[in-house]
């Protein structure tokens, strides 16, 4: 789309003192707002950037950054300001009079961006109920014009007062009807995923969660390693619906791995709440795999996002590789960190993903271990509690009993080693 036909917007940001340090703004969030911008269809045509003690309790940023908005707004014939912070309802409803055209915080437009990208019937409720948590408490900012206070007396004029509360209430009423029947849904989402993930686990099927800040490259990763032919592009938030496919580590050894929805900075509480039916996916992942942006400058600040949001999804305890992607366009590849699980590759090229597949299977075998063991037919339990409790590769009958090729966990081989034969192997399978 050429940018004269998209909506031409002035992008604002304040850095007060008493905000915490990550609700600031700052010239690398407006960048990143910028890049928002461009993923829902808008063309930035100025920043302003405003550094205050306390943001002003009724314009945010003060009259005189108003005026300064107004007047860049007015030179470039846009017709839409996006603040880089949250906004309150009366602040919405304030700087739009004062600057006489749409305003729109960072939440609205996130979620303009996840309404439009939705592709899933999942995806397209969480976005819904999202939607109107964030709508519910701005309503009364929409019957202004209904209730709107006389200077004498502090009444609402004559003819209004009734209408307009009782439409009021009327529109809260439909909305939370509306947001406790896509609830409903969602946890009908969550039932049919919870049996999903109960036949994966009952099947020994391992789950890789694909994990990272939005444009790390998850997408092209998935991509590379199972060749699932996602659209890949370089634009925040590509992927919104979870995509799993099959991936095999060796001859005989499949997990499935899952890309997820990218994080960023600031993102809605309520949002991150309505992903939890997609993201809870996290904590019942066999291992995660953060994907970083290596060459990003913003790299660790990136890394902290992340961490924090799988803390708050109580992922933490979960085996985690950090990967750092797109080795091939850091600037300084010595400054990547090395360990045991740390991997620096190229998605795009595919450097370093063999050795990613070796790093996945040495964290699924930790503890784990595969045996060959010989059961005599008077103890056929033992082959019932292995079929229940461990993964039976293959069984052959013989003269003198049932021999089991398995891998079990170290639990569970402390209480068979006793029918162990043969040499052990290492590993899952």
């Amino acid at each position: 789309m050429d940018s004269n036909e998209r909506e031409r917007a002035v992008l604002v940001g304040l850095a007060a003192d008493n905000m915490e340090e990550r609700e600031r703004s700052t010239d690398i969030s407006l960048d990143e707002l910028e890049a928002l911008l461009e993923t829902a269809g808008g063309v930035c045509m100025g920043k302003v950037l405003q550094n205050k003690r306390t943001p002003d309790p009724r314009s945010f940023i003060g009259e005189g950054k108003v005026r300064e908005v107004r007047e860049l707004a007015e030179a470039n014939d846009c017709t839409l300001a996006v603040f880089d912070n949250e906004l309150s309802p009366s602040q919405l409803r304030a700087l739009e009079e004062d600057l006489g055209f749409h305003v729109i915080d960072r939440s609205q437009l996130i979620l303009d961006i996840f309404a439009s990208r939705a592709r899933t019937r999942e995806g397209r409720l969480q976005v819904e109920r999202a939607q109107y948590n964030y709508l519910l408490p701005r309503l009364t900012g929409m019957w202004t014009h209904l209730v709107r206070q006389t200077a004498s007396g502090g009444k609402s004029p004559i003819g209004t007062r009734g209408p307009g509360e009782t439409q009021l209430e009327t529109d809260r009423r439909h909305i939370r009807r509306k947001i406790q029947k896509l609830e409903e849904e969602l946890e009908d989402v969550r039932r049919v995923r919870g049996t999903q993930r109960r036949a994966r686990e009952k099947n020994g099927i391992p789950v890789i969660a694909l994990v990272g800040y939005t444009n790390a490259g998850k997408s092209t990763l998935l991509n590379r390693l199972t060749g699932a032919g996602i659209e890949a592009n370089d634009r925040l938030f590509d992927t919104l619906d979870t995509t799993t496919r099959k991936l095999t580590l060796s001859p005989g050894s499949e997990v499935l791995i899952s890309d997820t929805v990218g994080f960023i900075r600031k993102l809605p509480h309520h949002l991150v709440e309505a992903f939890k039916a997609t993201l809870e996916e996290l904590k019942f992942a066999d291992v995660l795999i953060h994907v970083i942006d290596s060459s990003s400058p913003e790299r660790d600040a990136q890394i902290d996002v992340v961490r924090r949001l799988i803390a708050e999804l109580d992922a933490s305890a979960t085996p985690c590789i950090d990967l750092y992607n797109k080795a091939d366009l850091c600037a300084e590849p010595g400054m990547i960190p090395r360990g045991d699980s740390t991997l620096a590759v190229s998605a795009k090229t595919g450097e370093g993903t063999e050795r990613l597949l070796e790093m996945i299977s040495a964290v699924l075998d930790r503890g784990k271990r595969r045996v060959t063991l010989h059961i005599p037919y008077s103890e056929g339990g033992v082959l019932d509690m292995l079929h229940r409790e461990a993964r039976v590769h293959a069984i052959e009958y013989t003269d003198t009993g049932i021999d089991a090729d398995v891998t079990l966990e170290r639990e569970l081989w402390a209480s068979v080693r006793r029918y162990a034969r043969g040499s052990e192997r290492p590993g899952r399978e």
